[in-house]
């Protein structure tokens, strides 16, 4: 647990001690980070494998399929 609260304030002190620029610039980076893993991923990549195939056997021999091909 020590470790962990150790690590935690690292990087708030880190963060603390940066320029305003460099906060400017980790937020935008964060931002892009969650417009990329979420906001697109709701929208445009849907569950493929789940809305073909029922089981796990299926959906892997699909992948392999389209691996191999």
């Amino acid at each position: 647990m020590k470790v962990i609260k150790n690590i935690l304030n690292f990087y708030i002190d880190g963060f603390k001690n940066m320029s305003a620029h460099s906060k400017k610039l980790w937020i935008i980076i964060l931002i892009k980070l969650f417009i990329m893993f979420f906001i697109l991923k709701l929208f445009f990549f849907k569950n493929f494998l789940n809305s073909k195939f029922d089981n796990d056997k299926d959906k892997s021999d699909y992948v392999i399929e389209q691996l191999i091909n």
